[in-house]
């Protein structure tokens, strides 16, 4: 019995250091959290508009290079941007986004071998290196502190691969931020552009034209557009690694509490054994000398 209520206090002692370790790590993923929403929040009214106005420019389509447009070539080669974390301790976050990628290769008729692979966050290249897909570039940094200047570097190479035919699809795969408690792996591509039709009473009425040239104009900004998509993607993921880190502490912290309960209650419950059979054994023991 003694034993058996040592190893339930060690089991206290230990669960108790646990819990104090996830209840400290969920408190500073809540203020990291609180900081990258506000930074996600002023970034996508920001860049939300500057997408909108490229779109805009890009619902042109009659001047849109055909080479940017979908349907303008055939899919052979394909190119995903992965968006991961570089930390664990964050729940099903990494494991989500690497399903959906395992997802789309085995959905894509092409095969493994005519998929090439950008990672950002280290969880996805850690995968990857050991799937059989080729790594053309790695951001083993976290997404947050991914720079404008760093996307540009991202996407530079990606264009000029596009471009040269080298590939012919280029798709991001990322967790989207809907609330505090729900975010979603996302699919969305980047390259050939896919332009809605607008409605009659939303199109121009005045005719667009573009100096020097429209082939120039867009040649421009194509790029930026991928650029602006990835930076805000990083900041959306970031936001969503800290959400879901939050939540994987806090359900961390109250399975801790809540063992520590049962532990207690298990202690208890041996400690009273202990002292009844302490009272049977001093009442035998009175007895037996009278």
């Amino acid at each position: 019995m003694a034993e058996h209520m040592q190893n339930i206090q060690r089991r206290i002692k230990s669960i108790s250091s646990t819990e104090r370790i996830t209840n400290a790590m969920k408190l500073v993923s809540a203020a990291k959290l609180r900081k990258a929403k506000e930074v996600f929040e002023n970034s996508r009214l920001y860049l939300g508009r500057l997408l909108e106005s490229i779109q805009d420019t890009f619902a042109d389509t009659a001047d849109v290079p055909v080479e940017f447009l979908s349907g303008s070539r055939e899919i052979k080669n394909k190119c995903y941007v992965l968006i991961t974390s570089s930390n664990g301790l964050c729940g099903s976050f990494n494991g989500n986004v690497i399903r959906t990628m395992e997802e789309e290769l085995a959905a894509y008729d092409g095969g493994r071998e005519h998929v090439r692979l950008v990672t950002i966050g280290s969880k996805g290249k850690d995968y990857f290196l050991h799937h059989d897909v080729e790594i053309i570039q790695t951001h083993d940094a976290p997404a947050d502190t991914v720079t404008f200047s760093e996307t540009r570097e991202i996407s530079g190479p990606l264009i000029d691969m596009y471009l040269a035919g080298e590939i012919d699809e280029i798709d991001i795969v990322y967790t989207a931020y809907i609330n505090t408690l729900r975010q979603e792996v996302t699919v969305k591509r980047l390259l050939p552009l896919e332009i809605p039709e607008r409605k009659e009473e939303q199109k121009f009425n005045m005719p667009v034209e573009y100096v020097p040239s429209a082939a120039e104009v867009f040649g421009y900004l194509v790029p930026k557009y991928v650029e602006l998509m990835i930076f805000n993607t990083c900041i959306e993921s970031a936001t969503c690694e800290y959400a879901a880190r939050r939540t994987a502490m806090e359900n961390a912290n109250d399975n801790a509490k809540d063992m520590l309960s049962q532990l207690q209650l298990a202690y208890n419950h041996a400690r009273q054994a202990e002292i009844t059979d302490e009272i049977i054994e001093i009442v035998a023991g009175s007895e037996a000398q009278n």
